[in-house]
C-alpha cells in the first residue's frame, strides 16, 4: 500500500494550503475526486476579513464574530481567529495571493454585520479564484503528489486511530489504500443537499460522511447558512450576488420599489445573513414572487464594473446591465456552519484525524457565520493543525476548552422502511429545500425525517462517484434533519415557526456519533 506522511483529501484552500505547509515536513498526497481546481474556494466573491486597517483591532473583529454568532461561538476559538489573521494574511501574500491595493495600502471592503471595513479582496469580487489558482500553481510545482477524479470511500481505522483511507479512481474503477500518518479532511460542505444553492456540484457532504462512518463526532449540523443574495433570472443558473455588493451601498428592495430591510434590523441592509434571508424571503411570501431586486444603480456605473468585474460581466452576458437595471435575487444554501467536530488545533476525536475548512466545525461560526469570516478560519485552523501533527498531538484529542459550551450528545435512529418516492439527487434537494430550509416547523422536520429514513433504508451499497455522493448527501441530511428536530428554538441560521424565541437552555451544541 502506498505509504505518505500526509494524506489531505481535497483541493480547495484548506487541502492546497494544508499541503504547501505539509511538504517541509514529510511526504504530501493530496486526494481530489474532481480536477485540482474543482472547489468551492474559486467561488468565493467577498473576500477574507482580517482586522489589517488603522481603526481595526482583533478585539473589535472578535466581538463582531461573536455578535453574529447568536450566542454559540467558541471565544477560545474566536480569540485565535481574530488574533492570528494578520499572519495569515501575510503567508497567503508570501504565496502569491494579489489582494488590491491602491497608493500603497491594501483595499478593504466593508460587509454585512462588520463594524468596520475589514475585508480584503483581489481582483475585485474574484477573491477566491485569485487565492486558488496561486496555491494550486504553486502545489502543481512542489513535492506534492496529487491524484485527481480519485473519491475517498472511506477510512482505515484500527482501536480509535485513522491510518490511512482507501479511495476509488472514478476513471478506471481502481481502488487503492493509502497509509498515512495523518489525514486532513478538507473536503468543503454539502451545499448541494438544497435544489438552490451557491455551490459547484461537488459540494456533496463527503467529508462529514466519511468522518461520521468512521466514528467521528459531528457537531452543529442543523446551521446551514443561506445567502441572502443569488441571482434569480430565468434561463440563468444560480449565482452568488456578493455581500460586498451591499457594503459598497447596493439597497434590497421589494417588487415595487421599496427598500425594506430598515424594517427588519437597525443595520439595515448590512444586517447578519440569517437576518437578511428570511426578510427576503417575507417579503417575497407576501407579494407572491420569486425574487426581490438588489438595486446599484445609485452607483457610479465605473465603481460598479470595476469593483464587480465578475458580477457585471455574468449578468451582461445574461442581457442584464445592472448600472442601469436592479438585479433580480433570492436566498440560496450557501456555506455549513457545522461538521466534523475539532478542537482550536484541528484535531478531532479519532487520533490521526484532522479536519480544516468548511468541512471542519472549530465553533468559531456559532449559529450564524460572520461574512467572509470562512477564508480565514481555514487558513489560521490548517496552520495550526499542521503545528500540531509536526510537534505531536495533545493528551486528549479532544480536550475540554475552557470557554466551551455544554454538549447534547446524540447518534442517528437507525433506517425506517417506509413509503417514499424513489430516490434520486433531484428529489433529495427538493425534500431539505421545502421541509429543511431557512423556515422550518417541527411537522416539516418530522415528514423529512421519515422521508429521509425510508431513503436510506433502501439504499444500495454505492459503487461510483454518482452513487457515493447520493449515500453521502442523505446522510447529512438526516444529520441537519435530526439536530434541527432536536433544537426546540430559533437561533442564527436555524429558525423554527414552532419554537420562534431563542431559549437559554439551549445554549448548547448538539453532536452526533455513530453507535459503537
Amino acid at each position: 500500500m502506498p505509504q505518505y506522511d500526509y494524506v489531505i483529501v481535497g483541493s480547495g484552500i484548506a487541502g492546497l494550503f494544508a499541503a504547501l505547509l505539509a511538504r517541509n515536513h514529510g511526504s504530501v498526497l493530496i486526494l481530489t475526486k474532481g480536477s485540482i481546481d474543482e472547489c468551492n474556494t474559486k467561488y468565493a466573491q467577498g473576500g477574507i476579513a482580517a482586522p489589517v486597517g488603522r481603526d481595526d483591532s482583533p478585539e473589535l473583529h472578535f466581538k463582531d464574530t461573536v455578535a453574529a454568532g447568536a450566542g454559540l461561538v467558541d471565544e477560545e476559538a474566536a480569540h485565535i481567529l481574530t488574533e492570528e489573521a494578520t499572519s495569515r494574511i501575510a503567508d497567503l501574500a508570501h504565496f502569491g495571493v494579489p489582494f488590491d491595493s491602491a497608493h500603497g495600502e491594501v483595499m478593504l471592503a466593508r460587509e454585512g454585520a462588520h463594524s468596520r471595513a475589514r475585508v480584503l479582496h483581489a481582483g475585485g469580487d474574484s477573491t477566491g479564484a485569485h487565492i486558488e489558482l496561486s496555491l494550486s500553481r504553486l502545489a502543481q510545482m512542489s513535492r506534492i503528489t496529487i491524484r485527481e477524479y480519485c473519491l475517498a470511500e472511506e477510512m482505515l481505522v484500527e482501536r480509535g486511530s485513522v491510518r490511512g483511507v482507501r479511495a476509488l479512481d472514478s476513471r478506471t474503477h481502481k481502488r487503492t489504500e493509502f497509509v498515512c500518518r495523518s489525514l486532513i479532511l478538507a473536503t468543503g460542505g454539502c451545499g448541494h443537499l438544497y435544489k438552490v444553492s451557491t455551490n459547484p456540484d461537488v459540494a456533496t457532504a463527503d467529508g462529514v460522511a466519511l468522518a461520521y462512518r468512521a466514528g467521528a463526532e459531528i457537531m452543529d449540523m442543523e446551521f446551514i447558512q443561506f445567502h441572502p443574495t443569488a441571482l434569480r433570472m430565468p434561463g440563468a443558473p444560480v449565482f452568488l450576488i456578493s455581500e460586498a455588493v451591499r457594503g459598497e451601498g447596493g439597497m434590497l428592495r421589494n417588487t415595487e420599489g421599496r427598500a425594506f430591510m430598515a424594517d427588519y434590523h437597525p443595520q439595515g441592509d448590512l444586517a447578519p445573513r440569517d437576518v437578511v434571508a428570511r426578510a427576503i424571503l417575507e417579503q417575497m411570501t407576501m407579494e407572491g414572487s420569486d425574487h426581490v431586486f438588489l438595486d446599484v444603480t445609485n452607483l457610479p456605473p465605473q465603481q460598479v464594473s470595476s469593483r464587480f468585474p465578475q458580477i457585471y460581466r455574468f449578468c451582461l452576458d445574461h442581457g442584464l446591465d445592472i448600472t442601469k437595471r436592479p438585479i433580480p435575487v433570492s436566498p440560496a444554501a450557501h456555506y455549513m456552519m457545522g461538521g466534523v467536530r475539532t478542537n482550536t488545533w484541528g484535531e478531532t476525536n479519532l487520533r490521526g484525524l484532522y479536519a480544516c475548512g468548511e468541512v471542519a466545525c472549530t465553533g468559531v461560526h456559532g449559529a450564524n457565520r460572520l461574512a467572509s469570516n470562512s477564508l480565514l478560519e481555514t487558513v489560521v485552523f490548517t496552520k495550526r493543525a499542521i503545528e500540531r501533527t509536526v510537534n505531536g498531538e495533545g493528551p486528549d484529542p479532544l480536550p475540554s476548552q475552557a470557554t466551551a459550551l455544554p454538549n447534547v450528545e446524540a447518534s442517528l435512529p437507525p433506517p425506517q422502511h417506509g413509503e417514499a418516492p424513489p430516490l434520486d439527487r433531484s428529489r433529495l434537494q427538493g425534500l431539505m429545500w421545502e421541509e429543511v430550509g431557512i423556515i422550518r416547523s417541527g411537522e416539516s422536520l418530522s415528514r423529512a425525517r421519515a422521508t429521509l429514513a425510508a431513503w436510506e433504508a433502501s439504499l444500495g451499497s454505492p459503487s461510483d462517484r454518482p452513487s457515493h455522493e447520493l449515500a453521502n448527501l442523505l446522510l447529512a441530511g438526516r444529520l441537519v434533519t435530526e439536530a434541527a428536530l432536536m433544537r426546540e428554538e430559533s437561533r442564527g441560521a436555524h429558525y423554527r415557526t414552532d419554537f420562534p424565541k431563542p431559549s437559554e437552555s439551549w445554549r448548547r451544541h448538539i453532536v452526533f456519533r455513530k453507535d459503537g
